[in-house]
């Protein structure tokens, strides 16, 4: 990209925020910040207990992660956040009007099974269903890209790349 970015990773838990943001940060040679890291305990908590947060759980979250992506303006970065809905995203462009979005996408069941073979993480699967239901995906006014996740990380990075430096020639 040819200007330093703040790309968002978002999408429904399990679709590999944490595993591929860090990809994609490396090969744009910028900053990773991990989205969970922004959670104030009690929402780890909540979750941990297979309860949804709430937007006033998700707040101060956001005000977080919309910090951290002002701060990198004209530097550029790599956040992850599930960014689920449309007025999440717009509490996080307010923040850092420049953001940009990769919202990792794919089959139920494969993000419930990679869920499932995940270790030691807070996000139960039964969580996944509500994660769906409040999913709003990327208007085409947003500046963002969609890519999918099945196969191997490495390859969903590249394409992830690959459509982030498209955005930003088309723009």
């Amino acid at each position: 990209m040819s200007t330093p970015h703040v790309i968002v990773v978002m999408g429904v838990a399990g679709t590999g925020k944490t595993t591929i943001g860090p990809l994609v940060a490396a090969e744009l040679g910028v900053p990773y910040a991990e989205g969970d890291d922004f959670h104030p305990p009690a929402n780890i908590a909540k979750m941990s207990a297979g309860t949804p947060l709430d937007d006033g759980d998700r707040g101060p979250w956001l005000d977080a992660i919309g910090a951290w992506a002002h701060g990198r303006a004209g530097q550029g970065g790599v956040v992850s956040s599930s960014a689920l809905k449309r007025a999440y995203r717009d509490r996080l462009r307010a923040a850092a009007p420049d953001v940009v979005f990769l919202h990792l996408t794919g089959d139920r069941a494969l993000i419930e099974r990679r869920m499932a073979e995940r270790k030691g993480h807070f996000m139960p699967t039964a969580l996944l269903d509500s994660q769906f239901a409040t999913l709003e995906v990327l208007g085409s006014d947003e500046a963002g890209v969609a890519v999918d996740v099945s196969g191997t990380p490495q390859e969903i990075a590249r394409r992830a790349v690959t459509a982030l430096r498209q955005l930003d020639r088309a723009a």
